[in-house]
């Protein structure tokens, strides 16, 4: 079964090294999508796959990498969209 999700996250995620590592976990799980920093600061990451899969992932972004610090985490439910790939949105 497919499932889509996005996810709000606050912390220290700013760094390159942030975005690249979710990346990173969430293409080795062949899920799609999304991750780009909100002027807010907070990270906005959109996942779409199987749901195993995407359920997988969005475990990996509450972690984040070893010197993450996730200080709060939103979760939504979204339509499937058919993103082709994951990308990191930079503005």
């Amino acid at each position: 079964m497919k499932k889509a999700i996005r996810l709000y996250l606050t912390g220290t995620i700013q760094s390159m090294f942030f975005r690249l590592f979710i990346k990173e976990n969430v293409e080795k799980l062949n899920v799609k999508g999304f991750f780009r920093r909100l002027e807010d600061g907070r990270g906005e990451v959109f996942l779409e796959g199987d749901a195993a899969d995407v359920d997988a992932a969005c475990a990996v972004c509450k972690k984040g990498p070893k010197y993450a610090q996730i200080r709060g985490f939103e979760e939504k439910p979204e339509r499937f969209q058919g993103f082709k790939d994951f990308r990191i949105i930079t503005f």
